[in-house]
């Protein structure tokens, strides 16, 4: 495609600049505590934390579990972003509203994260005008769109930072970056992969920075598991049972080279 480059201007531009993390969301905080806590380790590279995960939303309700894991984040100057859904261009903008302002109330958010945004440039309007509404409710709110997948230029000024790819390793590793975005710096820029196996992961930050992407979250969790309790049952009958897997959300949990990980992204990281 003509939009497309191996991306090798973009990183002449940025040779090793620093990296920094970007956390999609851990599950709730009653089932993650250890996540959330680790994310208050002192000196940690963070750019942004998401609220609410892949689910999306406030609730119905303040939550006191959403409000310990963000009161010492918040606290130590970490920027936090409540996970709104888009809907593709579709949700209503009174709902969408509704569901910043109790972010706003409940949690006292930086921004939104703007989840299944569209790329197209069918999508532009509606989400220009989500975007703009948004902005009108807090000063300097940071506003971070999740496409995915690069999408039309037009939606840069749209918003702090774009998320241009969120996938698999095996997809990520052969992917190319759009051209237009040579004329941004890498700030604008998140990528967001799974199932990253450790001996990876200089590879990813060398791919990250290629493309020139100033923020990263690299996990080698998957978004499949096993179906254990099919296999149990095989086991009682003598049966084998073909292996089944159930979707999980791979950004649920830290990935299990969190440390070394951390180690590796910021100023003076060899590669």
């Amino acid at each position: 495609m003509s939009h497309l480059t191996s991306g090798h201007r973009r990183f002449l531009a940025t040779g090793k600049a620093p990296l920094r993390l970007g956390v999609p969301g851990f599950a709730h905080p009653l089932v993650a505590p250890a996540e959330w806590g680790r994310l208050q380790r002192a000196g940690l590279p963070l750019d942004w934390v998401v609220l609410g995960g892949a689910g999306g939303g406030p609730g119905s309700r303040p939550d006191p579990y959403w409000r310990a894991a963000a009161a010492p984040l918040r606290e130590a100057g970490v920027r936090l972003l409540g996970h709104l859904d888009l809907a593709v261009g579709t949700r209503p903008l009174g709902e969408l509203l509704s569901d910043a302002q109790r972010f706003l109330n409940w949690y006292k958010v930086d921004g939104f994260a703007l989840g299944r945004c569209p790329a197209d440039a069918a999508g532009l309007r509606e989400t220009r005008r989500a975007a703009g509404a948004l902005r009108t409710l807090r000063d300097g709110t940071h506003l971070v769109l999740l496409h995915g997948t690069h999408p039309c230029p037009g939606y840069a000024s749209l918003a702090d930072q774009l998320v241009t790819f969120a996938g698999p390793w095996s997809a990520y590793r052969w992917s190319q970056v759009a051209e237009w975005t040579a004329d941004h710096p890498p700030e604008r820029f998140c990528h967001l992969v799974y199932a990253v196996p450790r001996p990876h992961l200089d590879e990813a930050m060398r791919i990250a920075r290629w493309q020139g992407a100033g923020t990263v979250f690299f996990t080698d969790r998957t978004n499949h598991a096993s179906r254990t309790g099919r296999a149990r049952r095989a086991s009682r009958t003598g049966r084998a049972a073909p292996l089944t897997f159930v979707r999980v959300d791979p950004w649920e949990s830290l990935p299990g080279y969190w440390d070394d990980f951390v180690s590796r992204i910021g100023p003076g990281v060899s590669e």
